[in-house]
C-alpha cells in the first residue's frame, strides 16, 4: 500500500497488517519508525486505516472459512470461480497450494496459479507443472485421498505449506466391522472437564457449534448432510462435567447407525471428539 501524508511531517500506510509510520523531513526522512508518534495516534487517517486493518483480517478469515468449508465437503468448486478470487490475496492465500482435483481423480495436484481464463496451474505428484481447465474442481477431503501418506510425503519435499489444514489434517477410518445397530463411539467419552462452561469455551474455541448440551459439526459427505455431535453437559450446569458419546444425526435429527455413516462424516465427528477430549482435566501423575 502506497504511503499517504497524515499530519505534518508524517506519512502513514499499512505495513504487514498493522499501522506504520515514516518522517518526511529531517534525518529520519523516508525511514520507517519503530512505533506511531503521539501526534498521530488519534488523528482520523490513522483511525481510517486501523479499521481497514480490521477489515483485511476479517476477510482473510472468512476467505480461509470458506476454502475449509469446500474442502470439508469435496464440493466441486468452478474453475472460473477460483480464477476470479485469485488475485485478491487473501483468497491466494487460502488457496494456494491445496491438493485439487479435476475430471480425473486420479490426478491430484497442488495448485499454484490460477489464469483470467480459468486455467490452473498445479504441481502434480510427478513434480511436473501442468495446466488444467475443468469446469470443476473439488478440494479434497484428506480420508478421500489415495496414498495420502505418498502425498504428505511429497509436499514435504516440495516444501508445501498450506494455509487451510488439508493433507495433514488428522484423519479416521472407519472400522470395517461395526455392530449393525450402533449409533455412539465411546473412545473419547469420559473426559472430566472443571464445568460444563469450561468444556463448551473449548468446543467454541476449536470452531465447533455449541447448541443444547452439544458440540456438534456440520458435514456435506456424499451429497447428504450429517451432524456429528458430542455430549458435552446441560447448559447452567457449573459441577465438574466429562465429554459424553459421540453420535451422528442426519438433517431431520434422526441418529445415524454408525455404519451409514460416510469417510469424512467420521473422521471429521472423530476429529472433534478428539479436540475435545485432549482438554480433558489429567491427574497429576496419570498417564495421558
Amino acid at each position: 500500500m502506497a504511503w499517504q501524508a497524515a499530519g505534518e511531517g508524517y506519512e502513514i500506510a499499512l505495513v504487514e497488517g498493522r499501522v506504520a509510520a515514516r518522517s518526511t523531513t529531517g534525518r529520519a526522512a523516508g525511514r520507517q519508525l519503530k512505533s506511531l508518534p503521539k501526534a498521530l495516534k488519534e488523528h482520523p487517517e490513522v483511525d481510517r486505516l486501523r479499521r481497514l486493518s480490521e477489515w483485511l483480517d476479517r476477510h482473510a478469515a472468512a476467505c480461509v472459512a470458506q476454502v475449509d468449508t469446500w474442502m470439508v465437503s469435496s464440493l466441486p468448486v468452478p474453475t472460473a470461480l477460483l480464477a476470479r478470487v485469485w488475485p485478491d490475496e487473501a483468497w491466494q492465500s487460502a488457496l494456494r497450494d491445496l491438493a485439487v482435483v479435476g475430471e480425473d481423480p486420479d490426478e491430484v495436484g497442488f495448485l499454484r496459479d490460477a489464469t483470467e481464463s480459468g486455467e490452473l496451474k498445479v504441481v502434480n505428484l510427478d513434480g511436473e507443472t501442468v495446466r488444467l481447465s475443468p469446469r470443476t474442481v473439488t478440494l479434497p477431503h484428506p480420508v478421500l485421498l489415495p496414498d495420502l501418506d505418498d502425498v504428505r510425503e511429497f509436499a514435504a519435499e516440495l516444501g508445501i505449506v498450506q494455509r487451510v489444514e488439508q493433507i495433514h489434517r488428522a484423519t479416521w477410518h472407519k472400522p470395517a466391522e461395526l455392530a449393525a445397530t450402533a449409533t455412539e463411539v465411546r473412545d473419547y467419552a469420559g473426559g472430566v472437564f472443571p464445568t460444563r462452561f469450561s468444556l463448551a469455551a473449548r468446543a467454541t474455541g476449536l470452531g465447533y457449534r455449541v447448541s443444547g448440551g452439544y458440540a456438534g459439526c456440520k458435514v456435506r459427505d456424499s451429497g447428504a448432510v450429517t451432524e456429528a455431535a458430542v455430549w458435552i453437559g446441560e447448559p447452567y450446569y457449573e459441577d465438574e462435567t466429562t465429554t459424553g458419546a459421540l453420535s451422528w444425526h442426519d438433517e431431520n435429527g434422526r441418529a445415524v447407525r454408525l455404519s451409514e455413516v460416510g469417510p469424512v462424516a467420521w473422521s471429521e465427528g472423530m476429529r472433534m471428539a478428539a479436540a475435545l477430549y485432549a482438554g480433558r482435566k489429567i491427574e497429576e501423575g496419570a498417564g495421558a
